[in-house]
């Protein structure tokens, strides 16, 4: 059984990363697809362009963003199932952009993959 992490996709990449995903809408500003290094990019399965805004990195915001997010990732089941696939032999690092390492969607993401196993 594989772990799962997450990073900011301008962190370097290390040999147990595993599968490096990246999980934003939008490509990573300043950042090359070389130097990402990534093995997959799954749009889908990041927030919905409205509930992104909404958000808008807002800490205050952050409880109702994740609960709503939640809610988005019940229907973006196939992305989940992949990640899980991944995660049966190997490591998997979920990628994100934003500046927080505390308030960002990848943490949801990860707790809503950790807790529907």
């Amino acid at each position: 059984m594989g772990i799962l992490k997450i990073k900011r996709i301008y962190e370097q990449p290390c040999e147990d990363d595993g599968v490096r995903i990246f999980v934003d809408r939008l490509w990573a500003r300043g950042m090359t697809k070389e130097r990402a290094h990534l093995d997959y990019w799954f749009k889908e399965i990041s927030p919905s362009p409205e509930l992104r805004k909404w958000f808008n990195h807002e800490p205050e915001k952050f409880k109702v963003f994740s609960e709503k997010y939640k809610e988005e990732l019940q229907d973006k089941k196939e992305g989940v199932d992949r990640i899980k696939d991944f995660l049966k032999d190997k490591n998997v690092t979920l990628l994100y952009a934003a500046k927080s390492p505390t308030i960002n969607h990848a943490i949801v993401l990860k707790n809503f993959i950790d807790t529907c196993n």
